[in-house]
Order: structure tokens, then C-alpha cells, then sequence
């Protein structure tokens, strides 16, 4: 059986429920993870999930901030949120789903976008970034992740390898591809033995982007995006990944999230 799971960092899913139902009805996938979804959990539009066929909901919200949440097909066991950094921000959620009788870890997050500045010393945004991938990094190597088949999913703001983003050398000193993040986030994946699937899917030497810019006055034609959105599986899932799709035609749609959507197909 195949199982789809999609991520979405959709910038206020109160503001953008219609281009939710929208993209269900056309990709239907089994799982859909949200990041940025800014209201409260007695704010989120269950109806309308529910509606659209999503019966399993877990969310953790934040006002105006922030927020997560997990919209699902198949039924989802008991929410875990895990406060990184002690900072009380909703950044994280996560549940367990079986599928051709094995039990997922799903974990969903939302890591610090990190400011502007790329100084811990002068921005605290950026340092606060900087610890939360530190504790991510720990977190991954506890023996009840590291021992589970699990998926990792989110916007992870950080753009890790040179063709991840437009210009490599333009943005080396722009937040999301510095050195000091990059270095990170590879440490994560390959300490905890974990399969990049959009990677799996794409060469390195050719350009992936789920990101692109608000302040671009023509976003499409000037391509300048970024790869900020990640699908990680472990490593035994890794050969069960069947397809990836980044669907980039939501960016062109009326008052989109900046992000698009991403997908990978799982064959069990």
C-alpha cells in the first residue's frame, strides 16, 4: 500500500483554509503536516478538515505565532509536544500511525527562522535558532527515535547545501545558509543515520527549492528560492520511499504561503 505525507508551512491556516481544501481535493494526501499555522487550538478549522475528509487532528497552537499541526486520514495515536529551548513556542508536535502493521513516529516541526543578523552575539533570534538545532541534534540520537521508524517533517529554515538555494556564494552570509547552520543540520542528518528523501529523489547537482521570496516583485521568472522544507525518514523507511513532489504552482496561487507544499510517497 502506498501512504502519502505532506508538509506545509502555510503562514495562518485560518487565513488560507480554502487553498488547504483545495490542495486535498486534488492531491488527497494521507497525512498532511502543517507549520506557521498562527491561532489558537480553539481557532484551528477542524470543520473544515474534517470536511474535507481528515478526521485525526492534532494541533499546537500559539497566538498570532507560531504553531503546528497534523491532519490525517488514518487514525493517530497520543500528541507529544516537546517545548525546545524552554521557550513556550508551539514549534513541535507528534504522533504515532500504523501502517502494513508497523508503528511511524511522525514528528513535525517548525525550527526558528533565526532573524536577520547572523551573530548569536548581537541576535538573540539567531542564537535561539542555533540552540534549538543543538537540542534537535540530541533529541534525534535518544534511543526511542533513533531506534523507531520515524519521519521528521517541517519547515526547518535552514537551506543545507549549495544547489538548496539560488547563489551559494551570495547567500553563505544570509540566514538559513550559513555555515553555522548548514554545518548543523548536516550533523543531524547524518549522525542519526537519517534519509533525506527529497535528496533521495533529486541529484545534488541539480537545484531544489520549496521557498521563495514575498519581496520578489515576480518570484517565478526571477527563481531565487531556497530549499527550507525537509522530509526525513530513518534509515528503515528509506527503502520504502516511492516519490517526492514539491508543488510548485501553489506559490502562483491567490495570496499564497511563500512555501509550497511537498509530498514523498511511501510503498509498504
Amino acid at each position: 500500500m502506498n501512504i502519502k505525507i505532506t508538509t506545509w508551512n502555510i503562514n495562518s491556516i485560518r487565513l488560507r483554509i480554502g487553498l488547504v481544501v483545495d490542495f486535498l481535493s486534488r492531491h488527497a494526501p494521507d497525512i498532511i503536516c502543517f507549520q506557521e499555522t498562527k491561532c489558537r487550538d480553539s481557532e484551528f478549522p477542524f470543520s473544515a478538515l474534517r470536511q474535507a475528509g481528515y478526521e485525526h487532528i492534532i494541533v499546537n497552537g500559539q497566538k498570532g505565532y507560531h504553531g503546528v499541526a497534523i491532519a490525517s486520514r488514518l487514525p493517530l495515536g497520543e500528541a507529544n509536544r516537546r517545548d525546545f529551548c524552554d521557550q513556550g513556542d508551539a514549534r513541535h508536535i507528534g504522533a504515532a500511525f500504523t501502517v502494513a502493521d508497523r508503528s511511524i513516529q511522525l514528528h513535525n516541526f517548525y525550527i526558528p527562522a533565526g532573524g536577520d543578523e547572523p551573530d548569536p552575539a548581537v541576535n538573540a533570534k539567531f542564537a535561539h535558532k542555533l540552540a534549538f538545532l543543538d537540542e534537535f541534534h540530541l533529541w534525534t540520537q535518544s534511543d526511542a527515535l533513533a531506534k523507531a521508524d520515524a519521519i521528521l517533517v517541517g519547515d526547518f529554515n535552514v537551506a543545507p547545501y549549495e544547489h538548496d538555494v539560488w547563489s551559494h556564494k551570495a547567500l553563505l552570509n544570509v540566514v538559513s545558509h550559513t555555515p553555522a547552520e548548514t554545518d548543523k543540520l548536516k550533523a543531524i542528518l547524518s549522525d542519526g543515520a537519517w534519509v533525506d528523501a527529497l535528496r533521495r529523489f533529486t541529484p545534488m547537482s541539480e537545484k531544489l527549492y520549496t521557498w521563495w521570496s514575498y519581496r520578489s516583485p515576480d518570484w517565478a521568472k526571477a527563481n531565487k528560492g531556497r530549499r527550507l522544507d525537509h522530509i526525513w525518514v530513518s534509515h528503515s523507511l528509506g527503502d520504502h520511499l516511492d516519490a517526492m513532489d514539491i508543488f510548485r504552482d501553489a506559490r502562483g496561487w491567490e495570496r499564497p504561503s511563500d512555501h509550497a507544499p511537498v509530498s514523498v510517497t511511501l510503498n509498504f
